[in-house]
Order: C-alpha cells, then sequence, then structure tokens
C-alpha cells in the first residue's frame, strides 16, 4: 500500500492530522493509520461546540479488528462535526484525508504547529525505509 502523505498536513504521535484553513483547523486520522485499523463499522465523535484540551479524546473509530480513540492535538472549541462520517464511515475508510475528516476545530490560543510532525517526519516514523 502506498500512503499519501501531503506536505500541507501536520501530525501528532497518535496519527490525527491537521489542515490549517482560514484560522481553523481540520483534523483527521492518516491514511496510514486507517489502513491498520482494517473494515471501519462505526464513528463516534464529540458533539458541535464541545471544548476541549489538548490530549482529550474527541471521538473513537472502531473497526472489525478494534475500537481506537481519537485525540485533540491541541485545546480548541469544535465548530464543526463531519456528520457524513458518522453516518456512513466508509467515507473515512475511503477518503480519510479528503471526505473523510472529523472535527473543524477553532483554536483559544496560539496553535503550536511546529509541535506537530511534518509529512516527511510522519513518514519516517510509520513507513521506515
Amino acid at each position: 500500500m502506498s500512503y499519501k502523505f501531503p506536505n500541507y498536513l501536520k501530525y501528532a504521535d497518535t496519527h490525527e492530522y491537521v489542515k490549517e484553513e482560514n484560522g481553523l483547523f481540520k483534523i483527521g486520522v492518516s491514511e496510514f493509520a486507517i489502513d491498520q485499523l482494517g473494515d471501519i463499522v462505526f464513528v463516534e465523535l464529540v458533539e458541535k461546540g464541545t471544548n476541549l484540551q489538548k490530549g482529550e479524546t474527541f471521538g473513537t473509530i472502531e473497526s472489525v479488528k478494534a475500537v481506537e480513540e481519537v485525540y485533540l492535538p491541541f485545546s480548541g472549541e469544535v465548530i464543526s462535526v463531519n456528520e457524513g462520517v458518522i453516518d456512513n464511515p466508509e467515507i473515512l475508510q475511503n477518503d480519510p484525508i479528503g471526505d473523510g475528516w472529523l472535527l473543524i476545530i477553532k483554536s483559544e490560543s496560539n496553535v503550536l504547529l511546529d509541535e506537530l510532525m511534518n509529512s516527511d517526519e510522519y513518514k519516517s516514523k510509520v513507513v521506515p525505509n
């Protein structure tokens, strides 16, 4: 399997990605992590309007193999939840970076994206040469 590691994404150790868009942050899970989970059968996410702290769980992804929690890489307020992924988990499995995003977060402070891995650093962690 050949995974995409777009340069415009930043990655957390726990496989979440962050994409900055107009001062907001789209959060999802990397292609690598989704592939490791296998067939996804259920996605549960927090409600819109929820305030979360860095490192808090914002949902779970359930596959036929495992149930994995997803974590917020920084503090903020959930301003949008991808209902499509909740209703149809295959979207997450088929297009985790595009239509399979999970949340859009408004950060309460300056987000230090430099604390996250860039695409090359993440790629070298998950797909060793």
